[in-house]
C-alpha cells in the first residue's frame, strides 16, 4: 500500500519507504525522508529562493544517477518554480524548494540538492562566493584543512568572512556572504585568489582542473561561482556509500585533527548543540564587498 501523508495541508504520496538506499548502513528511503523532515528548519533557509538542481539516485549510489535542472515529471502543481533562462531554452524553469511540503516531496525522489550562489529572481547576481577544495590522492582532509585556513586568512585581509562545511565526500567547501555582486566579478576574484593560493603554497594548491596535475594537491575549484554552476547545498545528503551529509563545521573543527565525516544520524544532535553554523550566510551582519 502506498502511504499518503499530509504536510502543511498538502497531500503527498510517499513510495517505497522500506527500500534500502545506502546498503553500507542499511539506510532506507523512509529514513532519508525523515532526515529532511527533522532538519527542515536548517536546510530550508539555504534552499529558499535558490533554483534547485537535483542529482537523483533512486536505486542508491551504486545504481543509476542522473543530474537534472528541469522539473521532474509528475511534479505537483503547488511546487514553486522560477524562470532560469538558458541559451538553449529561454523559457526554462527550475524547482524552488521553500517549504516543508516541497522538501518532503523532493526527498521522496531521493536526491542531492544543488543550488547556485544567487537567488531568484536575480540570476547572475551572487550573494555568496564558494571555493570547493577537492584533494587529489594521496592528499586528503588534512591538506584541505591547511588550504582552507590559508583561504580564510587571505579572505579576512580583504574584509571577507568565510564559513566551512564538509563536501559530504572527501573535501571541504568555503562560503563567503557577499553584498549582491555580478557573478562574473565574483568568478574573477575567486580565480585570482585560487591563483594566489597556488603561488603561496605551490606544493599543495592547484587552481587548474587538469587531472595530470592533481595527485597530492588540493584543487581550489573557483568555477562554481559562475552563474550557471551549482554547489551541494548545506545539509544535503550525498550519493555516497554511506549517507554522508554536506555539514557545516566550525573553524575549531577545521583547525583540529581527525576525519570530518558526518552522516544523517549526526546532524540533529549537532543542530541541537551548535545550531546552524551557517546561519550567518542567511542573514549576515556584515556581508562582504569585493575589493
Amino acid at each position: 500500500m502506498t502511504p499518503i501523508t499530509e504536510v502543511e495541508g498538502r497531500r503527498l504520496t510517499l513510495t517505497n519507504l522500506d527500500k534500502v538506499i545506502h546498503p553500507a548502513t542499511g539506510t532506507t528511503k523512509g529514513e532519508i525522508v525523515h532526515y529532511y523532515a527533522v532538519t527542515a528548519g536548517a536546510i530550508l533557509p539555504h534552499l529558499r529562493d535558490r533554483p534547485v538542481s537535483f542529482l537523483r539516485y533512486p536505486d542508491g549510489p551504486g545504481g543509476q544517477t542522473f543530474f537534472t535542472k528541469n522539473p521532474p515529471p509528475g511534479m505537483p502543481g503547488w511546487v514553486r518554480t522560477a524562470p532560469v533562462p538558458r541559451s538553449d531554452d529561454p523559457g526554462a524553469r527550475q524547482v524552488v524548494v521553500d517549504d516543508l511540503a516541497s522538501l518532503v516531496w523532493a526527498a521522496n525522489l531521493v536526491v542531492e540538492f544543488h543550488t547556485p550562489q544567487w537567488r531568484a529572481p536575480d540570476p547572475g547576481v551572487a550573494d555568496r562566493m564558494v571555493f570547493d577544495l577537492d584533494p587529489g590522492p594521496p592528499a586528503g582532509i588534512e591538506e584541505c584543512r591547511e588550504v582552507a585556513l590559508w583561504l580564510r586568512d587571505r579572505l579576512a585581509e580583504d574584509g571577507l568572512d568565510a564559513y566551512a562545511k564538509t563536501s559530504g565526500s572527501k573535501g571541504l567547501h568555503l562560503l563567503v556572504p557577499l553584498t549582491p555582486t555580478p557573478s562574473p566579478r565574483v568568478s574573477a576574484y575567486a580565480k585570482a585568489l585560487a591563483v594566489a593560493g597556488e603561488a603561496a603554497l605551490p606544493r599543495l594548491v592547484l587552481h587548474r582542473m587538469a587531472r595530470s596535475l592533481r595527485p597530492g594537491k588540493v584543487f581550489v575549484d573557483h568555477s562554481q561561482n559562475a552563474a550557471a554552476k551549482t554547489t551541494a547545498t548545506p545539509y544535503t545528503l550525498r550519493a555516497r556509500r554511506e549517507p554522508a551529509v554536506s555539514a557545516p563545521v566550525g573553524w575549531d573543527e577545521v583547525e583540529g585533527g581527525g576525519e570530518l565525516v558526518f552522516t544523517i544520524g549526526d546532524i540533529a544532535p549537532r543542530l541541537a548543540r551548535l545550531g546552524d553554523l551557517f546561519a550567518p550566510l542567511i542573514a549576515p551582519e556584515r556581508p562582504g564587498s569585493l575589493p
